[in-house]
């Protein structure tokens, strides 16, 4: 626990030390960003062999410190049929980085002191009163058993995915249970499909584990009820318009939709880049009905425009020279919310929205205790180093993907490798 004490000292001292560029400038040169230009050769070199190896269809990079620009990149082909090469401002699916969009517009309302964080999230959806805990499920029968939790699920523990609340349920098959996970284009509405999450029983106790899920969808549908307007709407007055962010959709305008990059699989080493088979994956930003807003998955962005709010963070909570949320919720978003719990194998944390880095991980191995950052599942990933004053994000489309840690990772390894 003291560890845990000290870390979040550090972090508070280093957010509060950070320089706040409120726009992007392009470093002079990578040594005036403290980058070596010889060493920094060795991410245009890596990402460029994925390209040619074919092992990757294109690769776009932001790297900046103290708000300057040392790396920003595009490389390979948003469509390898037509052979059409990437440009830096094509937009990627983003998936799980609209978490982070998600958590900060409904810290907005926070600050409005419109809830408290250990509020019952059935105080303002009612459908999640009195939730149910799986016991056992019996597929071949049809059957399951549940039991009454031992506590209601709170806003906190959704922010932080110790609900209960996973992805895939034992029983999401069944009608009354199933819900888009991660878009549609089909004619759902936020409001029926949280209803619907509702109804299924918690794997876990709340507050018992980390469970990552469909908590962030459930945070969508309440920031509308606290907003009184549609999720897109919401997104778009309380971050994207203030931040700067005017690439960033649910669903692209028409005069946009081709800069949408082309979705592909790697199921294995082995095998070839192929179209992706979900025609719902690779075309829910232009394609449907447009009803569903999905505050976990359903973003589309650019690297440039997910940058700017990457340094909003950064600069504990101002960029554009507006400010989002104050420092000090900025600073409490980033402290340990789930105890002893772990996200994964790495040893890492998760605050309110974002996965924090220990002095024990071992996925950025080189990144600074207090870094946070998260990624999506078609292979893209956000890290802010407030040590280092650094942002660096790294997008493709690939799902599944059989190199994806091994592509982001060692983004990291050579952005890290070349800081003098």
């Amino acid at each position: 626990m003291v560890k845990y004490i000290l870390l979040s000292f550090l972090l508070t001292v280093q957010l509060a030390v950070a320089q706040t560029a409120q726009t992007f400038t392009t470093a002079k040169s990578p040594a005036d960003a403290g980058f070596s230009a010889d060493r920094l050769k060795r991410l245009d070199d890596y990402l460029q062999s994925f390209i040619d190896k074919g092992i990757a269809p294109n690769a776009v990079t932001f790297v900046a410190r103290n708000g300057k620009i040392v790396h920003y990149k595009a490389f390979g082909y948003s469509n390898l049929e037509k052979k059409t090469p990437l440009k830096r401002d094509d937009l990627y699916r983003i998936a799980s980085q609209s978490k982070a969009v998600v958590t900060v517009a409904l810290m907005t309302l926070f600050e409005e002191e419109k809830f408290l964080l250990d509020d019952p999230i059935s105080k303002y959806i009612p459908a999640f009163k009195n939730p149910r805990v799986m016991v056992s499920v019996d597929k071949e029968k049809g059957t399951y058993e549940t039991r009454p939790a031992k506590s209601e699920v709170t806003i906190r523990q959704l922010l932080s995915h110790n609900a209960g609340i996973p992805y895939d349920h034992p029983l999401d098959q069944r009608p009354e249970f199933k819900v888009p996970f991660y878009n549609s284009i089909q004619p759902d509405k936020l409001e029926d499909v949280v209803n619907r999450i509702a109804a299924r029983p918690l794997t876990k106790d709340p507050g018992e584990a980390f469970v990552y899920g469909l908590n962030t969808d459930i945070i969508g549908r309440l920031i509308e009820i606290l907003a009184g307007k549609p999720l897109d709407v919401a997104l778009r007055e309380r971050v994207l318009e203030p931040v700067g962010m005017n690439d960033t959709y649910f669903y692209l305008p028409a005069n946009k939709a081709s800069r949408l990059v082309e979705l592909y699989s790697k199921s294995s080493t082995e095998n070839p880049l192929t179209l992706h088979e979900n025609n719902a994956y690779r075309s829910f930003a232009v394609e449907g009905a447009k009803t569903y807003f999905s505050g976990g998955a359903g973003l589309v962005s650019t690297v440039e425009d997910y940058a700017k709010f990457c340094q909003m963070m950064l600069n504990g909570g101002s960029f554009n020279n507006k400010r989002i949320l104050g420092r000090k919720t900025v600073e409490m978003m980033l402290r340990n919310q789930i105890g002893d719990a772990k996200t994964s194998n790495y040893n890492d944390k998760f605050g309110l929205g974002f996965q924090l880095v220990t002095p024990e991980s071992s996925y950025g191995n080189e990144t600074s205790p207090g870094t946070f950052g998260w990624g999506g599942m078609y292979c893209s990933e956000y890290t802010i180093d407030p040590k280092e004053n650094l942002i660096l994000l790294v997008f493709t489309n690939v799902q599944p993907y059989a190199h994806s840690t091994e592509f982001r990772r060692k983004f990291k390894i050579a952005v890290y490798q070349a800081l003098e």
